[in-house]
């Protein structure tokens, strides 16, 4: 994406703002993009720091991987300095270490905003931790050579960070528990058809893909748009009856609003 002058760039991130579009950028290639929870903080506070006037964010990462996942130095009895260590964390109380997921769970939410419409460009491995920030937007556009995996089950562990709701309502149940459980890489092709893509792109275009959809999101009014994606974010948890009310209650928000008549 275009560079502006950064509103936040610090622990792997890099938050900045053109005008409606912000753009999230993963700054860590000699890591690919690995996680840490001072990377995941960071990801919050972009969150929090949005401006109002912030109608796209695009996430993307330097380098040729998206996220390698989790770094692997969680693992280790020091873990990350300052921090407490996975296996510290699992001899705590466990009120505490549901707080802790919790916290790292920030991260991965603010996307689904229905203020916000969220678009992820996916390059190279996008694996664990990396596959679940990707599932955390709304839309993805993915490289041709993208490998999407789920590696958690090897490591003894469970998607955590927000990502099995989203993988089950894109691919269904049966596939989201195979993917899960093998851990197998997912390619573009299989990404598109499934759904987990909404368009596959050489990896040198996925930038003009992202201003292109970008541009084509905000070329509707805006209020428009965040009810729609508020109508439809609720739509599989509400029954058909149920959506149907919840259409006509939108749809006269939206027509007192043009009709210049507030509640």
């Amino acid at each position: 994406m275009t560079s502006f002058d950064a509103v936040l760039d610090q622990d792997g991130v890099r938050l900045t703002i053109d005008d409606a579009v912000a753009t999230v950028t993963l700054t860590n290639p000699a890591k690919r993009n690995a996680q840490s929870p001072a990377l995941w903080r960071t990801l919050t506070e972009a969150g929090r720091v949005l401006p109002g006037s912030v109608r796209v964010v695009v996430l993307c990462a330097e380098g040729v991987s998206f996220s390698a996942g989790l770094d692997r130095q969680a693992f280790t009895p020091e873990g990350f300095d300052g921090e407490p260590s996975f296996l510290d964390m699992a001899r705590g109380p466990e009120d505490r270490l549901d707080a802790i997921i919790a916290e790292y769970q920030e991260a991965f939410t603010w996307w689904r905003r229905n203020d916000l419409v969220s678009i992820a460009t996916v390059q190279g491995h996008a694996i664990g931790a990396g596959f679940q920030l990707a599932l955390a937007c709304d839309l993805r556009i993915v490289a041709d050579d993208v490998q999407f995996a789920m590696r958690e089950t090897s490591l003894g562990l469970v998607p955590d960070l927000t990502g099995t709701h989203p993988l089950v309502h894109l691919v269904g149940f049966a596939r989201a528990l195979e993917i899960c459980a093998t851990g197998r890489f997912v390619h573009a092709e299989e990404a598109e058809r499934t759904g987990l893509a909404n368009l596959v792109v050489p990896a040198d275009q996925l930038d003009a893909a992202a201003r292109d959809l970008a541009a084509a999101l905000l070329a509707a009014p805006r209020d428009a748009v965040v009810e729609t994606k508020a109508l439809l974010g609720g739509a599989l948890a509400r029954t058909y009856e149920e959506q149907r009310v919840a259409e006509r209650a939108a749809q006269g928000r939206r027509l007192r609003d043009l009709a210049g008549i507030t509640d």
